[in-house]
């Protein structure tokens, strides 16, 4: 039985993937597949490459966002991913390519000239991750392959869309759930609402379509940028999925 996973963006809150993936290792279920975007690309392509969900974990808390983004001003953005580009190169290889992976990924980008979402499965494997995740407006976009890229979750949050042909199971991982009970006190509070509420439209769209979801409530207390509570993070997707074994063994084994 082949068991895709999907793995949505979502800055901050993407490291509960990683807490996912320890309780999938834990449980001894194998992963045939990954279809990620954004900071599920991140995840997704360092645990194919071979790294533990933990020393992921202790990389992400290793570094500084302040350190590693610069200002651009170009015309299309106001950053630059060169030194996420170097972080790429240093932990996965300066030629590493898809087919280099222990898992098959697929990663998603946004295709902004034509308005599509793109898919990467093959060839080289840092251009596309660092697409994957580059916010429109904020960051310069990815030139690849005569592609203007950007940010996949701006029209697919939740890529489970490749995994159709190729896996038995489907099962996504949603780390944006919705606080209905938020508080909008200033600018920066309602450009992350107004991104969250956009985005989580079009994955609304593709829930149905995983034949398990998994969506840890506790997540809608984080903000996006809440890399400092990285732990906690990570032991709510661990703890939420260890919660939901029986509904995982009962999918799998029907």
């Amino acid at each position: 039985m082949r068991i895709g996973l999907a793995l949505s963006g979502g800055g901050a809150r993407g490291i509960a993937h990683l807490g996912v993936l320890k309780a999938f290792d834990e449980l001894g279920i194998k992963i045939s597949m990954i279809s990620g975007v954004s900071s599920g690309a991140i995840a997704g392509v360092l645990y194919a490459a071979g790294y533990t969900p933990d020393q992921i974990l202790k990389l992400i808390k290793e570094l500084s966002v302040f350190k590693i983004v610069r200002p651009a001003f170009g015309k299309a953005g106001f950053l630059h991913l060169e030194e996420v580009e170097k972080l790429y190169i240093n932990h996965l290889g300066p030629h590493i390519r898809f087919e280099d992976l222990k898992i098959p990924v697929v990663v998603s980008a946004t295709e902004m000239n034509e308005g599509v979402t793109a898919y990467f499965s093959s060839g080289e494997l840092i251009k596309p991750l660092l697409a994957s995740s580059a916010v429109p407006i904020l960051y310069q976009p990815i030139l690849y392959q005569g592609k203007v890229l950007n940010d996949g979750g701006l029209l697919n949050n939740m890529p489970v869309d490749p995994l159709h042909k190729n896996c038995d199971i489907k099962i996504g991982v949603h780390v944006n759930p919705i606080n209905h009970q938020a508080k909008i006190t200033n600018i920066r509070s309602m450009i992350e609402r107004t991104l969250l509420l956009a985005i989580n439209n079009n994955v609304k769209l593709r829930m149905p379509l995983c034949d398990l979801l998994i969506e840890p409530p506790e997540l809608k207390y984080y903000r996006l940028t809440n890399f400092r509570k990285a732990d906690e993070i990570f032991d709510i997707g661990y703890r939420y999925t260890l919660k939901l074994e029986k509904n995982i063994w009962q999918l799998l084994n029907r």
